[in-house]
């Protein structure tokens, strides 16, 4: 049997759509399951245990009829039996039909609904990976919705072992900040930024409560400005730049602690059970962190995370 799946969205889409594809690796044990993502979130595929492969096509593009065209051709040639669609609008349930595809599963109340074989409820008032587990829904699937989980290559579990010891980390852990946010987010206001000098007040706040305990920052490719203004402040940071999302989990996974704001670190900490606290803006931490006293979301009450004060943060962490 093989299976597609079309997963719009970045990284954090992506991971959060794991535990639909691994519920589906567990009905389906035998099947081939395949992806259509988006080029900026193909590397997500690097730590997932149940895509066999990963179709690009730009969902947000200004997509030509050829271009449509070669992801038909894609999809047909392979003789998928069942396909799933995160995706609600009309012309992707068209897209859906034209594939030729006998088993199309998408959600009920959505304008494409008329081109599904499957609707699945759809309850957007709840965790997103759940939600999106709901799709299973439409083919008769009514387990649990799975953790969310990753796989981790060993050569990055390496690279991550050998990164703390250049680091100078010791047995007694690190705490792992990440505060930077993508061009994608910034260029469409997403407010996910959260000050250079609130971030200064909590590092502070380490450093004197706890002298001997490493903090380490993470460095994106997009990161840049953001971290050489919070090492200007606090000169003690440590600085990681893992190049893909396998060292990136790695690394998180061997935190005491992680700070971040809403992104697609969150949901790989999330998925390698370490202690988070992470900063929300206008967003719902309920609909992106399960419901656990390991994930800790702090919301701004004014919508703004810049509001949200050093003090919050560090009261979550302390315990005060």
């Amino acid at each position: 049997m093989r299976i597609v799946a079309l997963v719009p969205g970045g990284i954090g889409d992506q991971l959060l759509f794991f535990p639909t594809l691994d519920g589906l690796r567990q009905a389906y044990p035998k099947a081939q399951i395949d992806v259509v993502v988006e080029p900026r979130a193909k590397d997500a595929y690097r730590v997932s245990k149940s895509v066999h492969d990963t179709i690009l096509f730009d969902f947000k593009g200004r997509n030509s009829l050829a271009d449509l065209g070669n992801l038909l051709g894609s999809i047909r040639e392979r003789e998928y039996e069942i396909v799933l669609s995160l995706g609600r609008r009309w012309t992707v349930g068209l897209l859906l039909w034209l594939t030729g595809i006998p088993t199309r599963v998408g959600y009920a109340g959505s304008p494409g609904q008329v081109f599904l074989t499957n609707p699945a409820p759809l309850k957007q008032d709840q965790y997103a990976a759940q939600m999106y587990h709901d799709l299973l829904r439409g083919l008769a699937i009514n387990t649990p919705c799975p953790d969310l989980a990753v796989s981790v290559p060993q050569k990055d579990l390496d690279w991550a072992d050998a990164e703390r010891k250049r680091l100078g980390i010791q047995s007694s852990g690190y705490v792992l900040i990440h505060g930077g946010s993508s061009q994608l987010a910034k260029a469409k206001g997403i407010n996910k930024i959260y000050p250079v000098e609130s971030w200064q007040g909590i590092i502070q706040d380490f450093e004197q409560r706890q002298p001997d305990l490493p903090i380490v920052l993470i460095k994106g490719p997009e990161d840049e400005e953001f971290v050489t203004a919070l090492t200007t402040l606090s000169p003690k940071l440590k600085i990681t730049a893992p190049a893909d999302i396998g060292k990136l989990a790695a690394m998180i996974a061997g935190a005491n602690l992680m700070l971040c704001t809403d992104s697609a670190p969150m949901h790989l900490a999330v998925a390698v059970k370490t202690y988070t606290l992470a900063l929300f803006g206008p967003t719902d931490p309920k609909k992106l962190l399960p419901d656990s006293n390991r994930f800790i979301g702090i919301k701004s009450l004014t919508g703004k995370i810049a509001d949200i004060s050093p003090q919050t943060v560090l009261e979550k962490v302390w315990g005060k």
